[in-house]
């Protein structure tokens, strides 16, 4: 949060009259599996505080850390009986490197220091960032941080410009700091393209991100975006998009379109091809659409992605959510090729009672399982419906919120009576009751 505050006239008195920020979050998830899977249920507890200083001469420094506990939950270390699966979803609220750590799960998540200058700033050590590529995807107990130079730009007033350097990330679900070669391969890594287990996990050579961003808006009504991320030694990805909005008396009309390239840089990652995370030589590509109608109570929306035969496109999962519009919480499309996704959603806003109800469902054409090329992760085809209720508290219990969310999987693809196709991927349903506290 940028303080506008006029400069102090002195440090003491920057420190003084900084922002303080509490947050207090209760966590319960459920996964309901078929029938001979093994259900899991985890309850976890945690918070975070947050300081900023006022601006002294443009200057500001900011720290913030989090704690995490576990009160109660299944065994998240014991893997599925009858698939040898582990645990998908649960284990994501606590740390997935050490499912047995039920207290020490916490982390300096920010720690920097902040220059503004006119409407700009930069900002120099651990932070917060949300970008297509690396964004928060705060959908547990703490987001994603990363650490490095942060540039933000918005000295033109149809022009925002951000980007910078990044050499360490703190992926969720983690409690260390790591460059960026190893933040790849925390989180399950699939098989290679021969159907062969991922090892690059620990194996990557890549020490910095470079990432750069735009947003132009050339006439009224319409956005345009474009987005580099280059990841050193592994891949560079491109995205351009465009977002187009019309507005006719208490009525909006939106549309938006885009694309995503990705090429492999030199191996990838690695020479050797089983530790490589892209292969030498590979490309993906993506194509998204999104058509929809909105007012002050309702927003209703088509959206369309497409993931070429190219190649699977990968974006670490350490890093961040999938891009694309339609995009569902409790699953993604990172991983694989030859992808047709369609996904319908409506969004209703109680103003008057601070309630907010939104129905979405979805359709996702995948590669067959066991073509290893184009998928990653073994999953099958499925449809995936989602319902998520948002309450804010008004009045005296100002800032308490609570989120329920349903989202259910329904297999539709060939599973080959494999059950480690099956288990936390399709014919499930998963459960989320998040309340938050922020004063």
């Amino acid at each position: 949060m940028l303080n506008r505050a006029k400069d102090s006239t002195t440090f003491l008195h920057a420190i003084k009259s900084g922002d303080v920020d509490v947050h207090l979050r209760y966590f319960f998830m459920y996964t309901d599996n078929k029938k001979e899977l093994t259900d899991y249920f985890a309850n976890a507890l945690g918070g975070a505080l947050r300081y900023e200083t006022a601006p002294f001469h443009g200057f500001q420094v900011g720290m913030s850390g989090s704690f995490i506990f576990n009160i109660g939950s299944s065994d998240l270390s014991k893997p599925d009986s009858a698939s040898g699966q582990l645990n998908r979803y649960e284990i994501g609220l606590f740390d997935i490197q050490n499912p047995k750590n039920k207290r020490d799960i916490a982390d300096l998540e920010e720690i920097y220091l902040k220059y503004n200058f006119r409407k700009s700033y930069v900002l120099f050590g651990r932070q917060f960032i949300n970008t297509p590529f690396i964004n928060l995807q705060d959908g547990r107990m703490r987001p994603t941080s990363v650490s490095g130079l942060w540039l933000s730009i918005d000295e033109v007033k149809t022009l925002h410009i951000e980007g910078g350097i990044l050499h360490n990330i703190s992926p969720r679900s983690t409690v260390g700091w790591f460059n960026p070669g190893e933040s790849i391969g925390l989180y399950p890594g699939g098989v290679n393209t021969d159907g062969t287990k991922s090892e690059y996990a620990e194996h990557l050579n890549s020490k910095v991100i470079a990432m750069a961003g735009f947003q132009w808006a050339p006439v009224k009504y319409l956005q345009l975006h474009l987005w580099d991320m280059y990841t050193h030694n592994i891949s560079n990805s491109l995205l351009v998009q465009a977002d187009l909005q019309y507005p006719f008396k208490d009525n909006t009309l939106f549309a938006a379109g885009q694309m995503i390239r990705q090429d492999a840089l030199k191996d990838g990652g690695n020479a050797d091809p089983a530790k490589t995370y892209f292969d030498k030589g590979a490309k993906a590509m993506t194509f998204g659409a999104k058509l929809g109608w909105k007012n002050k109570a309702f927003e209703i929306s088509a959206n369309y992605n497409r993931i070429t035969d190219h190649g699977r496109y990968l974006m670490p999962r350490e890093w961040g959510r999938d891009p694309f519009f339609t995009f569902l919480p409790r699953e993604r499309n990172e991983g694989f090729g030859d992808v047709h996704a369609v996904m319908g959603k409506i969004n209703y806003n109680v103003q008057k009672i601070n309630l907010k109800f939104s129905l979405a469902g979805g359709y996702y054409k995948m590669p067959d399982v066991k073509d290893f090329r184009l998928n990653k992760y073994g999953l099958p085809t499925y449809s995936q419906i989602n319902l998520d209720i948002r309450y804010q508290f008004p009045g005296r219990m100002k800032g308490l919120e609570t989120q329920f969310l349903i989202a259910g999987k329904i297999n539709v693809g060939e599973t080959y009576n494999n059950a480690k196709f099956v288990i936390n991927k399709t014919d499930m349903v998963s459960y989320n009751l998040v309340i938050n506290y922020h004063f």
